[in-house]
C-alpha cells in the first residue's frame, strides 16, 4: 500500500489559477481551452460537493503541473485497513465458525476427512489478529480444548476398572486428538506466528499437546501403566500396533513416563534401560531363565506330548 502523502492542495487557489489562465485565450488554442473549462468546472463541482472529487479528477490536463492533481483517498471503504472489527463481531460471526470448525476436527474419527474450507478459516483468524483479538482468540482456543479434555476425562471413566476396555478407549482418544491437532494448529497458524511465538515465546502445537497431557494424560497416567503392565502378561489381550502406539506416544508426550516403568516402555522403545554391565552378566542369564521358566508353565504355550507329531496330522506315506 502506498504511504499517504501529505498535500498543501488549495482548491479556491486552483480555481482562481485556472480562471485567469482561461481569460488569456489569445495565448491558448481552442482544444486546450476547452480542455481548461473542463478542469475549472470540475474543480468548483469539488468545493461544492467533494464526494463528486474522485469521480471529477477523470479528466485529465496535460499541460497542468502535477503537484496540484486532486487529492484522492488511499484507504476506500471495504479494504482490510479500514475494516472494524467489533467485539460483537468477533462473538457473533468470527470465533463460531472457528470453533464450528474445531468441534468438527475433535470429533472426527482416526483416519475421516471433514470437509472444512481452510481458507475460510485461516481468514478468520487473519482478520481477529489483526485487529488486535490475538489474546483473545488465543484463550478461547485454550479454553474451549480445555472443555473438550473433561468431556475425554468423563469417556475414561465410563470404562471403570476394565483394563482393555480402558486402554482400547484411550488409544482412541489420543489418537483423535493428534489427528485433530494436525487440522487445528495449520487454520490458526498466522496467530502462532505472530502472538504465540513472537510474545509468548512457544509454539502452539506444543501448548496444545501440554494441555492433553497435563489434563487428560497425567490424571490416569498411573492407572493406565497399572492396566498396561496387566495385559502385557497375556498375549494379544491387545493388538501389538495400539500397545505400540500407546507407549510411544506416551513417551513423546513426556519422556519421564518410561522413568514410571522402564521395563514396560523398554519392550517398544530403544535406549530405556541403561546400557548393558558385564559384571552383571550373571544376573542377565537369571532373568533370561526366569523369563523361560514363566512361558513354559503358560498353558498356550505348553508342550501336548512327547510325539514329533504335529496335533491333527495325517500320515503320509513316503512310499
Amino acid at each position: 500500500m502506498d504511504e499517504p502523502m501529505e498535500s498543501s492542495f488549495d482548491a479556491g487557489d486552483t480555481a482562481q489559477h485556472h480562471r485567469e489562465f482561461v481569460l488569456d485565450q489569445s495565448h491558448t488554442p481552442n482544444a486546450i481551452l476547452n480542455n481548461q473549462n473542463a478542469v475549472v468546472a470540475n474543480t468548483d463541482s469539488a468545493l461544492t460537493n467533494p464526494e463528486n472529487c474522485k469521480t471529477d479528477c477523470a479528466v485529465e490536463d496535460t499541460s497542468y503541473s502535477k503537484t496540484h492533481t486532486c487529492f484522492t483517498p488511499l484507504l476506500r471503504p471495504g479494504s482490510m485497513v479500514m475494516m472494524v472489527l467489533t467485539e460483537e463481531d468477533y462473538e457473533t460471526q468470527y470465533w463460531p465458525k472457528l470453533k464450528t470448525a474445531i468441534d468438527q476436527l475433535l470429533n472426527m474419527k482416526p483416519g475421516a476427512y471433514s470437509p472444512i474450507s481452510y481458507e475460510q478459516m485461516y481468514s478468520c483468524v487473519y482478520k481477529c489478529v489483526c485487529k488486535q483479538f490475538s489474546e483473545r482468540l488465543y484463550n478461547d482456543l485454550l479454553s474451549h480444548l480445555s472443555t473438550h479434555m473433561e468431556y475425554l476425562n468423563s469417556e475414561l471413566k465410563s470404562c471403570g476398572c476394565e483394563s482393555i476396555p480402558f486402554i482400547e478407549k484411550f488409544s482412541f482418544l489420543m489418537h483423535q486428538y493428534m489427528q485433530a491437532l494436525s487440522g487445528i494448529v495449520p487454520i490458526f497458524n498466522y496467530m502462532n506466528r505472530f502472538y504465540v511465538e513472537t510474545k509468548l515465546k512457544s509454539d502452539l502445537n506444543e501448548e496444545l499437546k501440554k494441555l492433553f497431557r497435563t489434563k487428560v494424560v497425567d490424571a490416569h497416567i498411573t492407572v493406565l501403566l497399572r492396566f498396561l503392565e496387566e495385559v502385557s502378561a497375556v498375549p494379544f489381550a491387545i493388538s501389538p500396533p495400539t500397545m505400540a502406539s500407546v507407549v510411544k506416544n506416551l513417551y513423546a508426550l513426556n519422556k519421564d513416563y518410561s522413568k514410571l516403568n522402564p521395563g514396560l516402555f523398554s519392550r517398544y522403545l530403544p535406549n530405556i534401560l541403561p546400557p548393558t554391565d558385564p559384571a552383571l552378566l550373571e544376573q542377565y542369564a537369571e532373568e533370561a531363565r526366569r523369563y523361560q521358566a514363566h512361558i513354559a508353565n503358560m498353558s498356550e504355550f505348553r508342550s501336548r506330548g512327547s510325539s514329533s507329531k504335529r496335533v491333527f496330522e495325517d500320515d503320509i506315506s513316503v512310499n
